[in-house]
């Protein structure tokens, strides 16, 4: 990066960019400290290249503004969060408020606010209670000052949950040990200590309470990498966190942005030899493998084996990918003594003799996500580096050759993070052991018409319930390629949506003979005088191909009739991987009216002829208003 910046050729090559720090972080055996040391200096490299230049290559480069607030100072946060962002594709433009201007950066009027940045970050230290008392000061002035910066933080989180542009990240507060110990009281310190626990737990409820809101909780991330401060720098330069600290704090708010922009991953795909298990398979045999719990040189591999069924169990699809061959893998996942995890937690078991990378897209395509929602994890560096350069949309783990480190690699990128778990995400792997059922009755099928009858699918479509509207949201930030204008949604718009009066949000629940998909469709619409506007439109892409998204646009067209609107109206924004939705509109008699310059195209229905519902479903229509039908309806 170093010599594309000297050669003028780096905002044209920022393409690179991400698969350079990609490599830079397959560490492997490096040390984190020597691999966060030199994240820093690349980001330093990249955050004095102005976004504009970027852009004038790469005019479609996703691009990120964020803003940075705070107590104290917090110039060392930019290069490690330039370096965050740039990593996983993101061009940044960093927006730094006034030294301790916090409270006005994030009130109604800031300068920040008003900027509507993608993500702000406003970075606290103990210096914000502790510069609020009294001299001398006692416990009891420590509790009363933290509620009273409480009260406050709970305004701006409310303040901004009410206009979120993105979301807004706070952090648990670390207390000092030289302000612990200027009580000389023991009973008094502990007081202290238990008053200040008190004050981050509450903190840390504000995530629970606004969705937009999350916060990092410093202490694991102090734990993990060393001091969080020097006493040199917070006295002289009022720096109040090392660059150790901010280096990690940095990372998990690139993964709260990442998991609000639905940049989540699905799968975990894993090898086998000297991962799942130590040893190699083909050379040591069943009996020369091992995974036991409490042996030297199974426990690592038990560990990651309880670690992967953990994220199953959160709605991350396990699958294998391994050089092997299937017959044996098989056995041992079915018999082996040793083994946790057994072929009905995979979704995908991959063992032969193919490019690793061929096998990921098969997986992927198994599964009906893009390569951008798999992970790989992996020992060897030959296997990483195949997957980074053939198929760079998929994560990369470099788990490295010590096993005992396989878990804190696996986990440190937060990859799987989302706002908020569903009832969805619980129930996702057994959701992809039916879609195997449903593909093996398609093969068994005629034709593809006989196996949609012999399917049994069966669709209702109603305002979602209170509970379900979180699902609503992560809808909107996973779905791609059926989401006919590529917009998120966040959860304190899809609250206000629900109360509108004049709106229409729907769920779109999906059935079929082998199984419930859920909530796996969404549809956002307006009435007005001139009909009834459908802002937006999402179809989970495993219920692709079903007819659902027809039944769904058909009865929505057969309420409005009904209500006797005079039309329906439209809109496909094209984004970078929903042009497989381009012609749904047209498919089903709607007329293209208006083009905008961003490509966005306005279509009309008139209602004269309504497109019937495939006759090899059954739709449950619920939208409200005495034009519905009752439930079971058939069309």
């Amino acid at each position: 990066m170093r010599a594309l910046r000297r050669a003028g050729r780096l905002a044209a090559q920022w393409p690179r960019v991400a698969p350079l720090l990609a490599e830079l972080t397959d560490h492997g055996d490096r040390e984190p400290e020597a691999v966060r040391t030199d994240l820093v200096r690349a980001g330093r490299v990249l955050a004095a290249l102005p976004p504009a230049e970027v852009l004038a290559h790469h005019p479609d480069t996703p691009r990120v503004t964020v803003a940075v607030t705070g107590h104290s100072t917090l110039v060392q946060l930019t290069d490690p969060l330039v370096a965050e962002l740039a990593r996983h594709g993101l061009l940044p433009e960093v927006l730094s408020g006034d030294h301790g201007a916090y409270l006005r950066d994030l009130s109604d009027d800031g300068e920040l606010r008003r900027r509507r940045p993608d993500l702000t970050l406003c970075v606290l230290d103990a210096g914000a209670v502790f510069d609020e008392l009294p001299e001398p000061w006692t416990w009891q002035d420590v509790e009363a000052a933290g509620a009273r910066l409480l009260e406050r933080l709970r305004a701006l989180a409310g303040g901004h949950a009410a206009d979120p542009a993105g979301p807004l990240v706070l952090n648990t507060l670390p207390l000092p040990r030289i302000r612990l110990q200027q009580l000389v009281g023991q009973r008094e310190r502990a007081l202290l200590a238990a008053v200040w626990r008190e004050f981050n737990a509450r903190l840390l409820r504000l995530a629970a309470e606004h969705p937009t809101v999350a916060v990092v909780d410093l202490e694991p991330l102090i734990a993990d990498g060393g001091p969080a401060a020097d006493p040199r720098l917070a006295l002289y330069t009022h720096a109040p966190y090392t660059e150790q600290l901010l280096a990690a704090y940095a990372r998990e708010a690139v993964h709260v942005l990442r998991a609000h922009r639905g940049m989540t991953r699905k799968c975990l795909v894993l090898d086998l030899d000297d991962t799942l298990w130590a040893g190699i398979l083909g050379d040591d045999g069943p009996e020369g493998i091992t995974a036991a719990a409490g042996t030297l040189a199974g426990e690592p591999h038990a560990a990651l084996q309880r670690t992967a069924r953990q994220l199953a169990a959160q709605g991350v699809l396990l699958a294998i990918s391994s050089k092997n061959d299937s017959a044996p893998v098989l056995g041992v996942l079915r018999d082996h003594p040793d083994m946790l995890l057994r072929e009905g937690d995979f979704v995908r078991v991959h063992a032969n003799w193919e490019p690793k990378d061929g096998n990921l897209r098969d997986i992927a395509a198994a599964l009906g996500i893009g390569a951008d929602a798999l992970l790989l994890a992996d020992d060897s560096p030959a296997e990483r580096a195949l997957v980074r350069t053939r198929l760079p949309a998929a994560a990369v783990v470099p788990l490295g050759t010590e096993p005992a480190l396989h878990v804190t690699r696996l986990l440190a990128d937060g990859w799987f993070d989302t706002p908020r778990l569903t009832g969805d995400d619980l129930a996702r792997t057994a959701r992809y052991h039916e879609a195997a059922a449903r593909a093996e009755l398609e093969h068994g099928s005629g034709s593809y018409e006989e196996y949609l009858r012999g399917l049994g699918v069966r669709v209702r479509i109603a305002p979602p319930r209170p509970h379900e509207r979180d699902r609503i949201v992560q809808l909107s930030l996973r779905t791609n390629q059926f989401n006919l204008t590529g917009e998120r949604l966040g959860a304190d718009r899809v609250a206000a949506l629900a109360a509108d009066r004049a709106g229409l949000l729907l769920g779109v629940h999906v059935g079929d003979r082998f199984g419930d998909s859920g909530l796996a469709g969404a549809v956002l619409g307006r009435y007005a005088d001139d009909g009834l506007h459908l802002d937006g439109f999402w179809l989970s892409c495993r219920v692709f191909a079903r007819g659902v998204e027809q039944a769904v646009l058909a009865t929505l067209l057969a309420h409005a009739a009904a209500r006797g609107l005079p039309a329906v109206h439209a809109l496909h924004r094209p984004t970078a991987k929903n042009a497989r939705a381009a012609g749904f509109y047209p498919s089903l008699g709607f007329t293209e009216t208006a083009g905008d310059p961003d490509g966005t195209l306005h279509y009309r229905h008139d209602l004269a002829h309504l497109p019937p519902v495939p006759d090899h479903l059954t739709t449950d229509p619920r939208l409200g208003g005495d034009d519905d039908e009752p439930a079971g309806t058939t069309r």
